[in-house]
């Protein structure tokens, strides 16, 4: 369970140079900017926890490069660093990365970015520092675009269908297949999407698959009566498409009190590990085709094992998402997430809290590692994965980040 608290000041330990050029604004665009990509990507054009990860990553990847930039290039860029002498204006660049980067993005609100984004150059001072702003937000995201043209996204790949035990099928209600492509995506950081290959879900034979397969049986069942009220409300927090994460990471730059550059980065990190993280899952998914509880458990009389007890009337808290169990995508990104800002802050005790419509509930956490350890029981809760899965997934997430501090976004000086 959730425990309450208020959020903790931090020591901010290991977040590099404080650059006084990276804030040369009352506002912090970085979190103005997210917001407008939050109404892009998800309140409009609906994506899919899988795809919300890519545009959010490109948008956070090129606003990092122009505002680094800005800011004397303290930090290794992720891409490049556009010609900059620190008079520019921070929020006119901010805004005009992700203004292209969204622009590109989706195509069909040209419209309506464009009125946003001139609303948003009306409250910059007209002048050289505005127009040397928007030259470095242009060639930033100009860099972005580039880099993620022909990257695999939205293609036509699809998951393999199989009729033999253990093997994925596609699921009820919707019974749909979504999602392979993301397999196949280039990564924002990782040099393969099949770096971290497990060596696969337990055999079903197995005395772990049967405790796997016994304990989402129990708890994740629609009319479960060991989950109580508490795992049942995180399992729907945590199912939630409107992800809690956006506004905890706009919570925690906003309470840390993170200038531009600090912020930038942060959005930076955590969301192109989020997505590789993703991409890491998702190519885990389709090396494995494992089947979903829904399934495992109706057909547990097909599995070999002795243990475990078919139900076909079973079904789960959450619907089932409509791609394979093994690895958990929501503990892959969780866990990148949590420990790139365990990194990024050095520390993991700092509280934080989120709300979610579908749950109708906030949860507060008191640190990273706390929220991580809640998903993967969450994920079990609503029936949806087994706990290998998403102990597996969070294990691929936590490496992720270890790669991206070890390669990215490190102090120059």
């Amino acid at each position: 369970m959730a425990v309450a608290g208020t959020v903790a000041a931090a020591a901010l330990v290991g977040l590099g140079p404080s650059v006084a050029h990276a804030s040369n604004t009352s506002a912090n665009a970085v979190i103005t900017w997210d917001r407008y990509a939050q109404t892009a990507i998800w309140d409009i054009a609906g994506q899919a926890p899988q795809v919300q990860a890519r545009s959010f990553a490109m948008v956070h990847g090129a606003i990092y490069d122009a505002v680094n930039a800005i800011a004397g290039t303290p930090y290794e860029p992720y891409l490049n660093a556009p010609p900059a002498n620190g008079t520019e204006s921070t929020s006119a660049a901010v805004a005009t990365a992700g203004h292209l980067v969204l622009n590109a993005l989706f195509p069909a609100q040209q419209e309506r970015l464009r009125t946003q984004y001139e609303e948003e150059l009306a409250r910059i001072p007209a002048g050289t520092a505005k127009q040397r702003g928007i030259t470095v937000g242009t060639q930033a995201a100009a860099a972005m675009i580039a880099a993620r043209q022909g990257d695999g996204a939205f293609g036509n790949q699809t998951w393999s269908v199989g009729t033999q035990p253990g093997q994925w099928r596609p699921t009820p209600p919707g019974f749909s297949v979504d999602g392979a492509w993301v397999a196949h995506l280039k990564p924002f950081l990782i040099p393969s999407a099949s770096m971290f290959r497990t060596s696969g879900p337990p055999a079903l034979t197995s005395r772990r698959y049967a405790r796997d397969l016994n304990e989402v049986k129990a708890i994740g069942s629609a009319t479960s009566t060991v989950r109580t009220a508490d795992q049942t409300q995180a399992a729907i927090w945590w199912h939630d498409r409107h992800l809690a994460e956006w506004e905890i990471k706009r919570q925690l730059a906003t309470k840390q009190k993170l200038n531009t550059l600090q912020s930038a980065r942060m959005f930076a990190m955590v969301d192109m590990a989020e997505a590789d993280a993703t991409i890491a899952c998702y190519s885990e998914k389709a090396a494995w085709n494992f089947w979903r509880p829904i399934t495992a458990v109706q057909l547990a009389d097909t599995d070999g094992n002795p243990a475990t007890t078919g139900d076909p009337d079973w079904t789960p808290l959450l619907v089932t998402p409509p791609h394979p169990d093994f690895t958990s995508g929501h503990s892959c990104f969780t866990a990148a997430s949590m420990s790139a800002l365990t990194h990024f802050f050095g520390r993991d005790d700092i509280s934080f809290s989120g709300y979610s419509a579908d749950s109708g509930t906030t949860r507060y956490f008191r640190s990273f590692s706390q929220a991580l350890a809640e998903v993967i029981e969450a994920r079990i809760w609503g029936g949806i994965h087994t706990r290998t899965a998403d102990v597996e997934g969070a294990k691929i997430g936590k490496k992720v980040t270890s790669y991206m501090v070890a390669h990215y976004f490190k102090p120059r000086r």
